[in-house]
């Protein structure tokens, strides 16, 4: 699942405080509605993420990251500063493919 397009962005948007549908839209640069609603169920079906449904008028839903979404997001924070940092070696010597 953490591999699925805008998975990663949604996990990172929650980690940084994104609550509301409209937050997550505005922190998530190029997601679709109907992509970040699928992303949200997903992750809500896999545990990782909390629905919160505030009944008043209208209906506010609100999201957070599960203990075990906050689990996971501190597993690929690493990898997550190694792809940064290694995104600053743009001039670093490639290994060519073999044939």
């Amino acid at each position: 699942m953490v591999g699925r397009r805008w998975t990663g962005s949604v996990l990172q948007a929650a980690a940084q405080g994104a609550r509301r549908f409209g937050e997550y839209r505005a922190m998530i640069d190029g997601i679709s509605d109907r992509l970040l609603s699928q992303r949200l169920k997903e992750l809500e079906a896999a545990g990782l993420i909390e629905r919160t449904v505030i009944p008043t008028t209208p209906v506010q839903i609100r999201y957070q990251l599960a203990p075990d979404g906050q689990a996971l997001v501190n597993a690929l924070l690493p990898l997550a500063q190694w792809s940064m940092h290694r995104s600053g070696h743009r001039g670093a010597r490639r290994v060519p493919a073999s044939t």
